[in-house]
């Protein structure tokens, strides 16, 4: 795939770009695909351990040099002054973890968005999940009919 380091620092107004230049540009950093994945079943944990959300998506990129723009929109309901965290992985690695809430609040219904650009650097079938914990009591994942948790995984060339 092309860079934007072969394309020129500058060129003329108003004169026609060669061959060579459009395909630079035709391969740098467009969006090859999207793949989408949609819950709206309703989770809960009460533990302080990791555990599936019931969010994933699988996406096999093109090539190993390509980006995976990942993005979670995440519904939830945070009982008592527990304290939400949100865990992003693809396959079995943690590549992003986040707390939404400092636990100082009673009965918080929240959203909570998560983006991460990622370098799997596989061509293999890659599967992004969300997973959450709290510290006390229970969060639950608030998907129902009307209110759907979604995870987006966006290929990108590199």
């Amino acid at each position: 795939m092309a860079t934007p380091t072969n394309l020129p620092a500058v060129e003329v107004a108003n004169t026609t770009l060669p061959a060579s230049w459009l395909n630079d540009l035709r391969g740098a950093f467009r969006i090859l695909q999207v793949v989408t994945g949609i819950t709206n079943t309703q989770t809960s944990t009460g533990s302080a351990t990791y555990s599936d959300a019931g969010l994933s998506a699988s996406i096999t990129p093109q090539a190993t040099t390509n980006k995976i723009l990942v993005m979670a929109q995440i519904n939830y309901y945070n009982a008592s002054t527990n304290k939400a965290n949100f865990n992003l992985v693809r396959g079995s690695t943690q590549i992003n973890e986040t707390n939404p809430l400092g636990g100082d609040a009673n009965n918080i219904d929240g959203g909570h968005f998560l983006t991460l650009l990622d370098s799997p650097n596989t061509t293999a079938a890659t599967t992004y999940k969300v997973q959450f914990k709290t510290n006390a009591a229970a969060t639950y994942l608030r998907a129902s009919a009307t209110a759907t948790c979604t995870i987006y995984l966006i290929e990108v060339s590199a």
